[in-house]
Formats: C-alpha cells, sequence, structure tokens
C-alpha cells in the first residue's frame, strides 16, 4: 500500500486529515503512534478555529521531524526546515486551491451550520480525502528530493 493510500484509510477510518498525514511517517521516523495522533489530534479541522488545513499542518510536524535535525534547536539549523514548508506550502496551495480549510471544504466546520453541510455532501470524502493525498505526495516529491 503506497504511503497515501494509507494516510487516506487513516483518515476514513477516523483519524483527523492531520493525524493521517503525520502517522504515514511516524513509525519510519521513530515517533510512536499513540504519541503522533497525540501531538496532531488538535490540528484537524483548522485547529478547530478555520485556519490552516489539518493536512498542511501534519505536513508541517512531517518536515520537521524528517528534516529538523538537533541543529533545529538555532535559527540557522531550522533554515532547511522553513525553506521546505514554504516549498510546501506553496505547492500545496497550488493543488488544493487555498491553505485554510474554510476556503478548501467550501464551507466553516467551526460552525453548527457549516459542518452540517459538509456532512450532509460527504464533503470529508469528496474533499478531504484527497486533500490529504494531496499533503502526502507532495511531501513524498519534497522529502525525495532531499
Amino acid at each position: 500500500m503506497s504511503r497515501a493510500d494509507h494516510a487516506v484509510q487513516l483518515f476514513q477510518g477516523g483519524h483527523a486529515c492531520s493525524q493521517a498525514v503525520l502517522l504515514a511517517w511516524a513509525v519510519e521516523q521513530g515517533l510512536d503512534p499513540a504519541l503522533a495522533a497525540r501531538l496532531a489530534a488538535g490540528l484537524g479541522g483548522g485547529m478547530h478555529q478555520g485556519g490552516l488545513c489539518g493536512a498542511a499542518s501534519g505536513a508541517v510536524l512531517v518536515l520537521g521531524l524528517v528534516l529538523g535535525g538537533e541543529a533545529c534547536v538555532t535559527k540557522e539549523g531550522r533554515e532547511p526546515v522553513f525553506a521546505a514548508v514554504e516549498e510546501f506550502m506553496r505547492r500545496f496551495r497550488e493543488r488544493a486551491g487555498s491553505l485554510d480549510c474554510p476556503e478548501i471544504l467550501g464551507c466553516d466546520l467551526c460552525s453548527p451550520d457549516g459542518l452540517a453541510k459538509a456532512r450532509a455532501e460527504d464533503r470529508f470524502a469528496s474533499i478531504c480525502e484527497p486533500v490529504v493525498r494531496i499533503a502526502v505526495e507532495i511531501l513524498e516529491d519534497e522529502l525525495a528530493q532531499g
């Protein structure tokens, strides 16, 4: 199973988009899956505030995990992570149409009406699943390039 398929399967199984993306790398990077799920739990749905898409937030965690070596405690040491995040966000915005959860979904999950609309129109399957896949595909490509 591909990493993207695995992430989508996790999302379909009840994980938040942020968790699904992070969990696609957790074990390989030595991060306990239960701990990874806890770390990313508050990021789904735009941090439940209608902000940055949870799949993109999970991707930022992956970039820090993979690229943030011991030097990441200094400004200079974080530069490779910052550069990768910038590139990821550019590509994600291009493919997903936005960085913000409500813009991607076409409704605001923070409002009862928006959440009801997302559920009634099955936007989690039709929109969020492809966005989880997009995040993982961009990460795979970016990390393969070094």
